[in-house]
């Protein structure tokens, strides 16, 4: 074992730590808070242990949940940038570039260059495994608020129009029957939301 490369790795480690201390804005399900971007990540590693053979192709569960684990590290220097913010993307994609290059430079060659590669694989979503990765990114803060009431897209005023663009796309190609499954959740959310706003006049 080199000490040099030991250090290293326990750096990283370390490091990677203040992924905890980055809030996104989808709530927990017992609404007591918001989850963090460590918290996101493992749940999605999981939805990918789980969920596996509803990828549209075939995948290797390891390497999607090794892209789900690594997927927002960069938000330990970009942050986090809600779904529904709308603005700034290109800015937003270089920082995260500059984060990936800086936070996983930080590691020895080898574990540098595949982690470098799985979180690029993963922002192309070209393969069948980033694919479905990149589907359950979507389908997990979708189902969050789906299972509150409409969370997140309640409190910025969200639209159908905008859930299915913004959402459905990614979750179709990467994992095609569970979009069909949450496709019909969320129609259902908004008609019931509709509806009730009726009532309220």
């Amino acid at each position: 074992m080199q000490s040099g490369t030991l250090e290293k790795q326990l750096d990283f480690l370390r490091e990677i730590d203040r992924l905890k201390t980055v809030i996104r804005q989808s709530p927990l399900l017992d609404k007591s808070r918001k989850e963090n971007s460590a918290e996101h990540s493992w749940h999605l590693a999981m939805y990918a242990l789980v969920l596996s053979e509803y990828a549209c192709g075939t995948v290797d569960a390891k390497r999607v949940i090794q892209m789900l684990l690594l997927h927002d590290i960069v938000e330990i220097d970009a942050g986090d940038v809600p779904i529904h913010g709308g603005s700034g993307q290109a800015l937003q994609a270089q920082k995260e570039a500059d984060a990936a290059a800086r936070l996983f430079g930080m590691l020895p060659g080898r574990q540098c260059e595949e982690f470098l590669s799985l979180w690029q694989e993963f922002e192309q979503a070209e393969t069948d495994d980033a694919k479905f990765a990149k589907a359950l990114d979507r389908f997990q803060p979708l189902l969050i608020n789906v299972f509150t009431d409409g969370g997140t897209w309640t409190e910025n005023g969200v639209s159908l129009e905008q859930v299915l663009s913004r959402y459905g796309p990614a979750i179709h190609s990467g994992a095609p029957q569970l979009w069909a499954v949450c496709e019909q959740w969320v129609k259902r959310h908004f008609a019931q939301a509709a509806s009730r706003a009726g009532e309220a006049r």
